[in-house]
């Protein structure tokens, strides 16, 4: 039987067994503590798994030993209301995940999707004795992850190969920029965000066109990207006009980036790190709805360098894409697991059992080169999966 959310699993003392909290994540959370259950079988020291959310998710909470609701300002709230109107909780999230983690004697603590609200307090988890685990160590370095500009910039600034960007805050920039850049593929995308929201990519401006001082012809077909929105593409003058005719944009500006279009293969890296040092890494790429789990070198030789630069600290993931050169460019980093780390499972490394067998003493610091020839490549489909939820526990 679980422990009710928001009360204490169990009475404090000292023979207390270690505990590791999960915090609410984008996605990842029930794969990433089912990982952890399964550890916590193999292993000999016993430790206790807590899991806390913001909403009731018995699909996530399963899989803990001891779970919690995040304070919100409301039961009601969501992803999109925070977005649009951000709430003030009644009580801070990190303040109640510290007192209750104190209680439970944890260890090891992934804030998940609120990593800047737990950073700026780093101080009072170390004097807890607990190993905070934001995606990097300072707040200056996750707002530098969050915002793509900046994120861009500090990387030029390491000479670590990332894709350019151009950002622009009015319809006046886009156009100005597009009279500069409008010659290659194009796309664009919000200064901050996940989950490619507001990604698409942005018909082509021809040169004759532009030179003749004409509207530019575009291959995209006006009406396909309202037809098969998955494929992200957009006729720009549709963009524009859209952008500029905003009632959203009006009342709450989106900083945008506009970016030329990589052509090549995209990767996503799973990592785990320690104040800027790789531990444990998988690279996968897609192809239709096929995941190839592995490691790329070359891949990797640009993903170093980068956890470096920017101090990552914990489980993070990376976004590269290959120019027309063949040279895998940076997009970006998340600092928090991706969707598909749970994917790491089936190449013989699963990547939250590493990670945290290491935070918790379970196992010796892992090495990268001794991790990279373990890894067996392999394909995977992801599928979905129903889980009966009982009404009374039901939460969007």
């Amino acid at each position: 039987m679980k422990t009710p959310a928001n009360e204490s699993p169990h009475t404090t003392s000292t023979a207390a067994p270690s505990a590791v909290w999960l915090a609410e994540g984008q996605s990842s959370q029930r794969d990433m503590l089912a990982s952890l259950q399964t550890l916590k079988a193999q292993s000999e020291t016993p430790f206790n798994i807590i899991a806390s959310h913001r909403h009731n998710r018995p699909e996530i909470f399963e899989f803990a030993d001891s779970i919690y609701l995040e304070p919100s300002a409301s039961a009601a709230d969501s992803d999109e209301q925070a977005m649009l109107e951000p709430l003030e909780p009644l009580m801070p999230r990190w303040q109640f995940v510290l007192e209750q983690a104190q209680k439970n004697n944890v260890k090891v603590l992934l804030t998940g999707r609120n990593g800047i609200d737990y950073e700026a307090h780093r101080e009072a988890f170390d004097a807890a004795g607990i190993r905070l685990l934001t995606g990097a160590t300072s707040v200056a370095a996750l707002e530098a992850i969050d915002d793509k500009f900046a994120f861009m910039q500090q990387c030029h600034e390491h000479d670590i190969p990332v894709a350019d960007a151009w950002r622009f805050d009015n319809v006046a920039e886009l156009e100005a920029l597009l009279a500069t850049y409008g010659h290659q593929p194009l796309c664009v995308k919000p200064v901050t965000g996940i989950f490619a929201q507001g990604f698409w990519r942005l018909g082509k401006v021809q040169d004759a066109d532009k030179e003749a001082g004409k509207e530019a012809s575009e291959p995209y077909d006006s009406f396909e990207h309202l037809y098969f929105t998955e494929e992200k593409k957009i006729n720009t003058t549709q963009f524009i006009n859209a952008y500029a005719n905003s009632l959203m944009v009006h009342e709450r500006p989106i900083p945008m980036l506009l970016m030329p279009y990589l052509s090549g293969q995209e990767y996503s890296i799973d990592v785990v790190c320690e104040y800027g040092e790789v531990l444990a890494a998988i690279t996968r790429y897609k192809t239709g709805k096929i995941q190839h789990i592995g490691y790329e070198q070359a891949v990797m030789d640009v993903v170093i360098p980068l956890i470096k630069a920017f101090g990552c600290d914990g489980i993070v993931s990376v976004q590269t894409k290959a120019d027309d050169d063949g040279q895998h460019r940076v997009l970006e980093i998340n600092s928090r697991p991706s969707g598909g780390i749970g994917y790491t499972t089936h190449s013989g490394v699963d990547l939250t059992q590493v990670a945290f067998g290491n935070w918790l003493g379970l196992t010796a610091k892992p090495k990268l080169a001794d991790i990279a020839q373990q890894i067996m490549p392999c394909q995977v489909r992801s599928i979905m999966v129903s889980v009966k939820i009982e009404a009374e526990n039901a939460s969007e």
